[in-house]
């Protein structure tokens, strides 16, 4: 598919083209292009087909460009691109977004953050306490590895029911 950059995406969002926001809903609610639909790659698919273009993007255009097969055919005919750089090149061009910084961070950043502290106290533990604390470093790894084949994250999972992470469900 055809990348458009954010000057030229503007314009065609201008003139009638759809934005469509792949990322999952807390991503979307934390900051956003102005009139962009969100709908989360894994419900590509019930994008309405009205003919009209579409444009897709991301955070950073990577998950875009490795899932441009299925957004070609979630357009349906339409003619389909993907904003180049995403959000984040989008909001380098100087162009407007809409950012609430008052919503929980990303599930994967929380993830992200909560793994690797759990190893660096494991790992400090174990030099400074007693070896068998090496064992919590051990036991995240196996679950990022777990995550990573299967799909399934118990950490994300754990996360999404925080009471700091309720209001984005909401």
């Amino acid at each position: 598919m055809e990348t458009l950059s954010p000057t030229a995406a503007r314009a065609a969002i201008e003139t009638g083209a759809r934005l469509v926001d792949i990322r999952d809903a807390d991503e979307h609610a934390r900051e956003r292009i102005p009139g962009a639909l969100n709908l989360p790659l894994a419900r590509i698919s019930d994008l309405a087909a009205d003919g009209r273009p579409v444009i897709f993007h991301c955070r950073s255009g990577m998950r875009t460009a490795a899932n441009a097969a299925q957004l070609q055919a979630a357009a349906a005919g339409a003619p389909a691109y993907l904003l180049e750089g995403g959000i984040d090149n989008w909001r380098r061009a100087g162009f407007a977004t809409v950012a609430d910084r008052r919503q929980p961070l990303e599930i994967m950043r929380q993830v992200q953050i909560t793994a690797g502290a759990l190893v660096l106290a494991g790992v400090l533990l174990g030099w400074l306490v007693a070896p068998g604390f090496f064992g919590l470093s051990a036991f995240v790894g196996v679950g990022l590895m777990f995550a990573g084949t299967t799909g399934w994250c118990g950490m994300a999972n754990l996360l999404r029911v925080m009471p700091w992470n309720r209001r984005a469900a909401a």
